[in-house]
Formats: structure tokens, sequence, C-alpha cells
């Protein structure tokens, strides 16, 4: 059976562990690794803008050894007008070794993954963005000696980056505040009552939420392809600033998984401080889904 990489909350600590630790020997000792994907091809749909995820799998890839072939949706005809998606895989499985999606189609990347045709990677849809939240999970740890005692503030939107940060909450049970909006708050106490723990605590107050934590994250108020502007106007005080950092612990850290809205949910002079660890969590990107590619290709 293939191996895919669809959510994290599909794998227990012990698998999330493999590759995390997997990622920090690529990154320390790349040479090592430099042929391991040689003779695989990588394929990859974006259907959504991308940068970073773009740049660290093409990137990333090549530097293990492999191929990379960036297909056009439209082009391929895997937009269900000409073939059924599966049609589709079952014929890109003849020349390509893997495929990575960014779509806004959830349930079609997971379909896509129980085909078990070849391991399918979620590049971000909808629901969530798992490569970005276990490459920030990797730059934490190189940031902390442990994980354990840590407190985690998310201040912002209810998202698919806080869907794949709970569900690595989940497992690894780290302490974590999860601020958002009263409003966005009501609309969503349903799907965050089911990930309630003793360690997870939900509020609205950002100064409150932000107390003593070694790590603020945040993100866009309106994600890719959203189509209410509108509830920006439920954010009022929830922008990351030198304010609410000064509640965060000695030496806190600010991530943020990019592309940010300038003195929008983050001030530049948050966004651009010595506490801001925003480009070595691009970075780490790479490392992290290098480990991905050789976990679900089995090397």
């Amino acid at each position: 059976m293939n191996k895919n990489f669809i959510d994290i909350d599909q794998f227990s600590k012990k698998q999330l562990d493999t590759i995390i630790n997997l990622a920090k020997k690529i990154k320390k000792n790349p040479k090592k690794y430099s042929s391991i994907c040689k003779d695989k091809t990588l394929g990859m749909i974006f259907e959504k803008q991308s940068l970073r995820t773009r740049l660290s799998f093409n990137i990333g890839m090549q530097k293990l050894g492999g191929r990379v072939l960036e297909l056009n949706s439209n082009d391929i005809g895997f937009d269900n007008k000409r073939e059924m998606p599966e049609d589709v895989l079952n014929v890109l499985s003849q020349f390509i070794d893997c495929l990575m999606i960014r779509n806004n189609n959830h349930k079609q990347v997971l379909d896509l993954g129980n085909q078990n045709i070849i391991p399918v990677i979620n590049g971000l849809t909808e629901y969530s963005h798992p490569c970005q939240i276990l490459g920030d999970f990797l730059t934490i740890q190189e940031k902390f000696k442990s994980y354990n005692k840590l407190q985690v503030a998310w201040i912002g939107d209810y998202n698919n980056v806080l869907n794949s940060l709970l569900h690595l909450q989940n497992i690894y049970l780290f302490k974590l505040n999860v601020v958002i909006p009263k409003k966005i708050l009501q609309l969503n106490k349903k799907k965050l009552l089911k990930y309630k723990n003793k360690n997870l605590k939900i509020l609205s107050d950002p100064i409150l939420g932000a107390k003593n934590a070694n790590c603020i994250m945040t993100d866009v108020w309106i994600s890719m392809g959203e189509k209410d502007k509108n509830k920006i106007r439920y954010f009022k005080g929830f922008t990351v600033d030198k304010k609410i950092m000064k509640f965060a612990a000695k030496k806190a850290i600010f991530m943020h998984c990019l592309p940010a809205k300038r003195d929008q949910e983050v001030t530049s002079d948050v966004l651009d401080s010595e506490s801001s660890v925003v480009l070595k969590q691009a970075q780490n990107r790479m490392f992290i889904q290098q480990a991905i590619l050789v976990y679900v290709l089995k090397i």
C-alpha cells in the first residue's frame, strides 16, 4: 500500500518523529542524501498560487537527485471534464513516482490518495496545510531545547494552517492557546471542540493568549480564494504588534507561514524583528518536504 502525506492526524507521533529526524539529518549532511531520489520523478499540480511550496518541493527534490515535472491542471485535463481525475492519475503513474497537489478541494486529494496508485502529498488545501506545520515544528525544535514545556499562541483566523496545527497539538500535546475573534469562534465552536484536551485553550483575547507564550503564530485574515472579505472587521485588536509581543515570554519567537499582509495581521516592526523566524520557516519547508518525499517513496 502506498504511503501518502495528506493530513498530520493520519500519522502517529513515532511516524512524525521519523520524518522530522530525517529532515534534521538531511539538513545537517545534504551530500549524504544528494542521490537518494535518483531516477525518481515528482509531479506537481498547483491550482492555487504558490511561492514557498513550489520552490521548496522543486529545489528539494532536485537536491535529492530526483526530477520534477510541474503540470498545469487544465492542460492535462485534471478538471474532470475530459476524464475522471482517477484515470488521469493512472496515466501519470506510468511516468512519475509521486504527486504533490495544491488545490481548493481537500476531498479530491483524499480520494486520489485512497486510490493507492502513487503517493499523494497535500501541498495545501482549503482544509489543511500539513507540510507548513510540520516544517514549523522543525523550526520550533531548532529554537528550543524541548517542546514539552513550551507555550504556543495562535492569534488570528480559523483556517487551514490552524487545522494542521491542531492536528499536531493533539498528537504532541504541547500547550497551545488558540486566540480567535468571538464571531469566528462562535461559527467554528463545534469543529474546535473535537480537539479539546487539557493543554489546549480557546480564547478571544490576544493579550491574554499571548501571555508568557514562547511562540506567537499568525496568518493572513483572508485566505486564498476566500469570498467573505467583510470578516476583517472581526479582527480589531488582533494585529500582532510590539505591545502583544511584550506580553510573550522572554526570547519568544514570532512565526508566520507567509505571505503576510504587513500592518494587518502583523506589524512590519514585528515581522522584520530579531524575534521573527519567518525566513527560517521558509527554508525549513525544503528540509521537511525532502524528508516527506523520502518517507512516502519508501527509500
